[in-house]
């Protein structure tokens, strides 16, 4: 199957056709292929600061083995010969149900990478999630990608949500069309493979991080010409001189502790635009949430990264989306890795996914290429996706019938704990 603007095939078969993008399909025809390059081209300390998860990375596994695990019911004989996946998420149109999930550092996986992928994803018109601690400024992500950007907020409890609340009016006056609240990082937690590889920001000189960076000539170069990954959000709240240090230095004070309910719901009156709750699990957080008024809920165990014991995400969907019973927008990420996987969100419930990995290998892979090739193989695997499974659009996409061995079961309803503090 080929896209309306690929000239057409000379002859039968993927090799047949003949063009720039054809040429990278060939060579990297899945997020597979792209991260195999992606890690030849990082220092092993960016790779695995990417690829890594927290503890033994079992959640990290699970959430593509549980993924994997999942199988959809085709249904044959229908008319499939024009598929729509269109998307309306929080009243904006995006060309497919799958966005680009927060990442922090991701210039440490590739220089320029938040550019890159803001980029990419106002070409493929598709949601872009910012994060808090991105690489460049949310105002010029913003501009980059004005129709699709969406920024995500960390807690940063200090002098009573003083740097957060003065974020939120940033990412207002940016135009950002939804803010991403994530609540599953209440403590920071050891990642092995960031300890083992003595991780820092700015990089630790050395020996062992010289011979590392030697061997990724073309990421040391782009690292060179654009200087250090830094926290950029922050440099107006900086009371020093504004070094990498130093930024580094405000990120690991500020960003701490719990968000909690009452927290959120002075966010959710701060925020004028759809607010979305990320990291959430169980399903009574998701009621907590639809009752403080969030307009979505993005399902997910923060890639792995957060808690080893968690259950992957795509488990826990189903019980959420009978939960919330479509009062709010359901999103997931959490080992979306292809369009098949998009199309298992939406059979189990889900509006749209979300990926973050696959987008930072694929600018690791082929830089500012990379964004562009992650979002067309998307586009060609959900598109080919729904016509073998019998569904011409959305709407009958999130009818497939799932087999779904994973689905967890879970006691009833608990009661919420008591409030420690009242919203101002």
């Amino acid at each position: 199957m080929r896209s309306p603007d690929t000239p057409p095939a000379k002859g039968w078969g993927s090799g047949a056709l003949s063009s720039a993008a054809a040429d990278l399909r060939r060579r990297f025809p899945t997020v597979a292929h792209l991260e195999t390059r992606a890690r030849r081209r990082m220092p092993r300390f960016a790779y695995d600061f990417v690829a890594g998860g927290v503890g033994e990375d079992i959640g990290l596994a699970q959430n593509r083995v549980a993924m994997g695990a999942i199988r959809l019911l085709p249904r044959y004989g229908r008319d499939v010969a024009q598929v729509n996946t269109e998307v309306t998420l929080f009243g904006r149109s995006y060309a497919m149900p799958v966005g680009i999930a927060p990442m922090g550092l991701a210039g440490l996986g590739w220089p320029g990478a938040d550019e890159i992928l803001a980029r990419a994803a106002q070409a493929a018109r598709i949601p872009y999630v910012s994060s808090t601690v991105a690489n460049a400024p949310l105002e010029r992500l913003a501009a980059l990608a004005p129709d699709v950007f969406w920024f995500q907020l960390y807690n940063l409890p200090g002098a009573d949500f003083a740097v957060a609340r003065a974020i939120i009016a940033r990412a207002e006056a940016a135009g950002a069309h939804a803010l991403v609240l994530t609540v599953d990082v209440p403590a920071r937690q050891k990642r092995p493979r960031d300890v083992r590889n003595g991780l820092s920001v700015p990089f630790r000189p050395g020996l062992r991080t010289a011979l590392d960076v030697a061997r990724a000539p073309l990421w040391a170069w782009a690292t060179l010409r654009r200087g250090q990954p830094r926290f950029e959000n922050f440099l107006p709240y900086l009371e020093e001189p504004p070094g990498t240090a130093a930024l580094a230095t405000f990120a690991y004070h500020r960003m701490a502790g719990p968000l909690t309910w009452e927290a959120i719901a002075r966010f959710r009156d701060l925020w004028p635009r759809a607010l979305v709750i990320k990291g959430i699990l169980h399903p009574d957080d998701a009621e907590r949430a639809v009752a403080i008024g969030a307009d979505g809920i993005l399902v997910s165990n923060h890639g792995g990264r957060q808690l080893d014991a968690a259950p992957a995400a795509i488990d826990m969907l189903p019980a959420i989306a009978e939960r919330v019973a479509g009062r709010a927008t359901l999103l997931l990420d959490g080992g979306v890795h292809s369009g098949l996987d998009v199309l298992r969100g939406l059979a189990l419930g889900a509006a749209a996914t979300f990926a973050g990995r696959a987008f930072l290998f694929g600018a690791a892979a082929l830089g500012e290429r990379g964004g562009d090739h992650v979002a067309a193989l998307f586009a060609e695997e959900i598109r080919a996706g729904m016509m073998q499974l019998g569904a011409a659009n959305l709407a009958e996409a999130a009818e497939i019938a799932a087999l779904h061995p994973g689905a967890v079961a879970l006691p009833a309803p608990s009661r919420p704990r008591a409030a420690a503090w009242s919203a101002a």
